[in-house]
């Protein structure tokens, strides 16, 4: 069984700085280098993968098509990268019997 989630990152040059955007989840973050920006981005989304599977939140939230960086041919990007999300570090179970509200086991 596959536990990771697969997603495409955009490296955006706006000038002085650059910015990265996660297109499958919305998700953007920035740097002063494209190296910088990639890697607060791939820290961004797995946080908000986490976030959302503690939380029943949707985890696909597409950017609008006429926002997408790569449906625009934006003259800004830079590239695009896979931002892989290994599930099996953010998979929670309720336990059973447990006295405290909310509290999690994480599966060893």
């Amino acid at each position: 069984m596959d536990t990771a989630l697969l997603f495409t990152g955009v490296i955006l040059n706006d000038g002085d700085s650059f910015s990265a955007i996660c297109i499958d989840t919305d998700i953007a973050s920035d740097g002063i280098s494209a190296d910088e920006a990639k890697r607060n981005l791939i820290e961004a989304v797995n946080l908000y993968i986490e976030s959302a599977l503690e939380n029943n939140l949707p985890i696909i939230r597409p950017v609008p098509s006429g926002e997408n960086p790569l449906h625009l041919n934006d003259k800004h990007i830079v590239s695009s990268f896979k931002i892989h999300v290994d599930l099996s570090v953010h998979t929670y179970a309720r336990i059973p019997g447990s006295q405290a509200e909310g509290s999690f086991h994480h599966p060893e």
